[in-house]
C-alpha cells in the first residue's frame, strides 16, 4: 500500500493536466463518484485503482489535488473550459439548493472550495475524495470505505512506519478533524450509513484491490457504462 502512496503523491503534478473538453463524452447525467473514507482503510489506493480500471476520461480528485486547482487560478480555468457552457449555471445551483442563506455566512475558503467542487461535478468522470462531496452530489455513486479500528491502527503502522501511540494518535485525530469538517461545513455526521449508497469494510477479508472492484462494477452498472 506504501507504494501506491508513493506513487499517487509522485504523479500529482501529471493529474493536473487534464482532458480536454471533446474527450469527456456529451452526456446529460454526468457520472460521478465519491469516496470518504477512514485514515488507514485503504480509501486513497481503492480510488486510484478505480479510475485505473474505469479509464479514460475518468480522473481522480483527492485533496492535494483539490486545494491546488483552488490556489492556482490557471488550473481553475482550465478545469472550467472541461465544461459545457450550459452547465456551468448549475454550480451556483447545486451550492444554493444545499446551503441556501447559510452560504453567504461561510468562510471564504468553504465557498472556493464548494465552488471548485461544483465544478468538477458538472465536469462528470471524476472520483472524488473526501471533502463532503456526497452532499453534493446525491446523483453520484456515493461510498465510505470504512475498517476496523485494530487493522487500521496495523496498517498505520505497517505502511507508515509509525509506532503503535503514533499511529494511534494519528488516526484518532484524522477521525476528529474529519467529524468536525464535515459537521462544521455540512451540518452532518460522517459516520451516518445513510449518506451513501455503499459502506465497504476492508481488512483480512476484502483487500483493497477487491474493494475497487465493487466500486467499479456499481458504477459501470449505475451509470451504464
Amino acid at each position: 500500500m506504501k507504494r501506491v502512496f508513493e506513487l499517487i503523491n509522485k504523479n500529482i503534478l501529471q493529474q493536473l493536466i487534464f482532458n480536454r473538453k471533446k474527450d469527456v463524452p456529451d452526456n446529460e447525467d454526468m457520472p460521478m463518484i465519491t469516496i470518504s473514507r477512514e485514515m488507514g482503510s485503504g480509501g486513497r489506493p481503492i480510488a486510484e485503482l478505480v479510475v485505473k480500471k474505469l479509464g479514460k476520461p475518468w480522473k481522480l480528485f483527492h485533496k492535494d489535488l483539490i486545494d491546488k486547482i483552488a490556489k492556482e487560478g490557471n488550473l481553475e480555468k482550465k478545469l472550467v473550459k472541461e465544461i459545457d457552457e450550459n452547465r456551468i449555471p448549475l454550480v451556483d445551483e447545486i451550492i444554493g439548493d444545499f446551503f441556501g442563506k447559510r452560504y453567504l455566512s461561510l468562510s471564504n475558503y468553504y465557498k472556493h472550495l464548494l465552488k471548485i467542487l461544483s465544478v468538477i461535478g458538472q465536469r462528470g468522470y471524476g472520483v472524488i475524495m473526501g471533502r463532503g462531496a456526497h452532499h453534493l452530489f446525491r446523483e453520484a455513486l456515493n461510498v465510505r470505505i470504512v475498517c476496523e479500528m485494530h487493522q487500521r491502527i496495523k496498517w498505520e503502522m505497517e505502511f507508515e512506519g509509525l509506532t503503535k501511540t503514533q499511529a494511534v494518535k494519528r488516526v484518532e485525530l484524522s477521525d476528529k478533524q474529519r467529524y468536525e469538517f464535515e459537521r462544521i461545513l455540512y451540518n452532518h455526521d460522517i459516520r451516518k450509513a445513510h449518506h451513501y449508497d455503499l459502506v465497504i469494510r476492508t481488512g483480512p477479508y476484502l483487500s483493497i484491490e477487491e474493494a475497487s472492484d465493487i466500486i467499479v462494477f456499481t458504477a459501470k452498472k449505475r451509470f451504464k457504462l
